[in-house]
Protein backbone atom coordinates (compact mmCIF):
# COMPACT_ATOMS: atom_id res chain seq x y z
CA UNK A 1 0.00 0.00 0.00
CA UNK A 2 1.12 3.23 -0.79
CA UNK A 3 1.27 5.82 2.25
CA UNK A 4 0.59 9.77 1.79
CA UNK A 5 1.11 11.47 5.12
CA UNK A 6 0.28 15.59 4.46
CA UNK A 7 0.71 18.33 6.14
CA UNK A 8 2.27 21.65 6.84
CA UNK A 9 5.35 19.29 8.93
CA UNK A 10 6.06 23.25 10.09
CA UNK A 11 8.49 21.83 11.56
CA UNK A 12 8.43 17.96 11.11
CA UNK A 13 8.24 16.66 14.55
CA UNK A 14 9.10 13.00 16.55
CA UNK A 15 5.44 12.52 16.07
CA UNK A 16 5.39 12.66 12.26
CA UNK A 17 8.19 10.38 12.32
CA UNK A 18 6.19 7.97 15.28
CA UNK A 19 3.21 8.12 12.45
CA UNK A 20 5.15 6.61 10.06
CA UNK A 21 6.17 3.88 12.49
CA UNK A 22 3.02 3.38 14.02
CA UNK A 23 1.30 3.20 10.03
CA UNK A 24 4.32 0.38 9.34
CA UNK A 25 3.46 -1.81 11.80
CA UNK A 26 -0.65 -1.56 11.02
CA UNK A 27 -0.21 -1.65 7.25
CA UNK A 28 1.66 -3.21 4.51
CA UNK A 29 3.43 -0.28 3.36
CA UNK A 30 5.28 -0.19 0.03
CA UNK A 31 6.28 3.11 -0.13
CA UNK A 32 5.42 5.66 2.36
CA UNK A 33 5.03 9.61 1.11
CA UNK A 34 5.37 12.93 2.96
CA UNK A 35 3.67 15.22 1.08
CA UNK A 36 3.98 18.85 3.12
CA UNK A 37 1.78 21.91 1.34
CA UNK A 38 2.88 24.53 -0.41
CA UNK A 39 3.87 27.94 1.44
CA UNK A 40 0.44 29.47 -0.48
CA UNK A 41 -1.38 27.37 2.33
CA UNK A 42 -3.06 29.63 4.02
CA UNK A 43 -1.69 29.18 7.52
CA UNK A 44 0.10 31.37 10.18
CA UNK A 45 3.84 31.11 10.61
CA UNK A 46 4.95 28.58 7.99
CA UNK A 47 8.65 28.29 7.12
CA UNK A 48 9.53 28.51 3.55
CA UNK A 49 9.46 25.60 1.14
CA UNK A 50 12.59 25.20 1.07
CA UNK A 51 13.25 24.57 4.81
CA UNK A 52 10.62 22.43 5.42
CA UNK A 53 11.45 19.94 2.75
CA UNK A 54 15.08 20.18 4.47
CA UNK A 55 14.00 19.38 7.42
CA UNK A 56 11.88 16.79 6.19
CA UNK A 57 15.22 15.20 4.34
CA UNK A 58 16.79 14.95 7.96
CA UNK A 59 13.63 13.82 9.75
CA UNK A 60 13.68 10.71 7.47
CA UNK A 61 17.60 10.08 6.68
CA UNK A 62 17.95 6.19 6.50
CA UNK A 63 13.82 5.15 6.00
CA UNK A 64 14.31 3.52 2.39
CA UNK A 65 10.75 3.48 1.80
CA UNK A 66 10.15 7.01 2.62
CA UNK A 67 10.21 9.61 0.11
CA UNK A 68 9.13 13.60 -0.23
CA UNK A 69 7.10 15.19 -2.27
CA UNK A 70 7.17 18.57 -3.68
CA UNK A 71 4.15 17.68 -5.56
CA UNK A 72 1.86 20.27 -4.05
CA UNK A 73 4.58 22.79 -3.45
CA UNK A 74 4.85 23.01 -7.06
CA UNK A 75 1.06 24.00 -7.80
CA UNK A 76 0.53 27.43 -8.47
CA UNK A 77 -2.82 26.86 -5.83
CA UNK A 78 -4.29 24.05 -3.24
CA UNK A 79 -6.01 21.44 -5.75
CA UNK A 80 -7.16 19.72 -2.26
CA UNK A 81 -5.80 15.97 -1.03
CA UNK A 82 -8.41 14.48 -3.40
CA UNK A 83 -6.67 15.83 -6.43
CA UNK A 84 -2.81 15.41 -4.66
CA UNK A 85 -4.04 11.61 -4.17
CA UNK A 86 -4.99 11.07 -7.72
CA UNK A 87 -1.96 12.30 -9.33
CA UNK A 88 0.49 10.89 -6.56
CA UNK A 89 -1.59 7.03 -7.41
CA UNK A 90 -0.95 7.75 -11.25
CA UNK A 91 3.03 8.14 -10.27
CA UNK A 92 2.69 4.78 -8.09
CA UNK A 93 0.63 2.24 -8.85
CA UNK A 94 -0.98 0.27 -6.00
CA UNK A 95 -3.75 1.39 -3.66
CA UNK A 96 -3.58 4.81 -1.65
CA UNK A 97 -4.48 5.50 1.87
CA UNK A 98 -3.81 9.18 3.02
CA UNK A 99 -3.08 9.76 6.90
CA UNK A 100 -4.84 11.95 9.06
CA UNK A 101 -5.57 12.64 13.28
CA UNK A 102 -8.42 12.00 14.83
CA UNK A 103 -9.22 15.56 15.02
CA UNK A 104 -9.50 15.65 11.02
CA UNK A 105 -12.07 13.06 11.24
CA UNK A 106 -15.41 14.89 11.66
CA UNK A 107 -14.51 17.53 9.96
CA UNK A 108 -13.21 15.69 6.39
CA UNK A 109 -16.69 15.60 5.38
CA UNK A 110 -16.08 18.88 4.11
CA UNK A 111 -12.78 18.70 2.41
CA UNK A 112 -12.50 19.26 -1.49
CA UNK A 113 -14.25 16.44 -3.27
CA UNK A 114 -14.75 14.24 0.10
CA UNK A 115 -17.34 12.14 -1.22
CA UNK A 116 -14.25 11.10 -4.43
CA UNK A 117 -11.86 11.10 -1.44
CA UNK A 118 -13.76 8.62 0.37
CA UNK A 119 -14.95 6.52 -2.27
CA UNK A 120 -11.29 6.43 -4.16
CA UNK A 121 -8.92 6.21 -1.19
CA UNK A 122 -8.62 4.55 2.23
CA UNK A 123 -8.31 7.40 5.27
CA UNK A 124 -5.63 5.88 8.02
CA UNK A 125 -7.09 8.06 11.42
CA UNK A 126 -4.34 8.31 14.22
CA UNK A 127 -6.24 7.97 16.81
CA UNK A 128 -4.67 10.71 18.99
CA UNK A 129 -6.98 11.45 21.98
CA UNK A 130 -8.41 7.96 22.45
CA UNK A 131 -11.60 8.81 20.89
CA UNK A 132 -14.04 6.24 20.05
CA UNK A 133 -13.62 6.53 16.28
CA UNK A 134 -15.85 3.70 15.31
CA UNK A 135 -18.73 5.40 17.42
CA UNK A 136 -17.41 8.85 15.83
CA UNK A 137 -17.67 7.43 12.08
CA UNK A 138 -21.40 5.60 12.72
CA UNK A 139 -22.81 8.84 14.79
CA UNK A 140 -22.55 10.94 11.52
CA UNK A 141 -24.65 9.81 8.08
CA UNK A 142 -21.64 11.14 5.79
CA UNK A 143 -18.94 9.26 7.54
CA UNK A 144 -21.00 6.66 8.17
CA UNK A 145 -21.83 5.86 4.30
CA UNK A 146 -17.29 5.10 3.56
CA UNK A 147 -17.03 3.30 6.94
CA UNK A 148 -15.10 0.50 5.09
CA UNK A 149 -12.66 3.70 3.77
CA UNK A 150 -11.14 3.63 7.01
CA UNK A 151 -8.32 2.21 8.92
CA UNK A 152 -7.99 3.40 12.51
CA UNK A 153 -5.17 3.21 14.66
CA UNK A 154 -5.45 3.59 18.05
CA UNK A 155 -2.89 4.50 21.11
CA UNK A 156 -1.66 7.05 19.27
CA UNK A 157 -1.60 9.46 21.52
CA UNK A 158 2.08 11.45 21.40
CA UNK A 159 1.42 15.36 23.71
CA UNK A 160 3.48 16.91 20.89
CA UNK A 161 2.56 19.14 17.95
CA UNK A 162 4.57 21.48 15.29
CA UNK A 163 2.80 24.38 17.44
CA UNK A 164 3.98 23.23 20.76
CA UNK A 165 6.97 22.98 19.47
CA UNK A 166 6.91 27.07 17.66
CA UNK A 167 5.53 27.85 21.28
CA UNK A 168 7.90 26.42 23.72
CA UNK A 169 11.26 25.64 21.25
CA UNK A 170 11.39 22.50 23.11
CA UNK A 171 14.12 20.49 21.81
CA UNK A 172 12.82 16.93 22.97
CA UNK A 173 10.03 17.08 20.55
CA UNK A 174 12.35 17.45 17.33
CA UNK A 175 15.27 14.63 16.35
CA UNK A 176 18.68 15.87 17.05
CA UNK A 177 19.16 16.72 13.30
CA UNK A 178 15.80 19.17 12.94
CA UNK A 179 16.68 20.82 16.04
CA UNK A 180 20.24 21.69 14.71
CA UNK A 181 19.07 22.67 11.43
CA UNK A 182 16.52 24.82 13.18
CA UNK A 183 18.98 26.78 15.35
CA UNK A 184 21.18 26.87 12.38
CA UNK A 185 19.16 28.75 10.32
CA UNK A 186 17.47 30.67 12.90
CA UNK A 187 13.76 29.24 12.20
CA UNK A 188 10.72 30.39 14.38
CA UNK A 189 12.50 32.44 16.38
CA UNK A 190 10.85 35.35 18.44
CA UNK A 191 12.04 38.70 17.28
CA UNK A 192 11.67 41.02 20.44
Amino acid sequence: MIIVFGGAFNPPTRAHLEAYYAVKKRCAVTQFIFLPVSSAYTKGELASQYHRLNMLKLLTDGLDDCTISDLEMTDDHFLGTYQSLVRLSDQHQGQTAFVIGADNLTHIKHWRFATSLLSEFKIIVLNRNQNDLEKIILADDFLAQYQASFILIDNFHLPLSSTHFRTSFDASLLTDAVYQYILTHRLYLKED
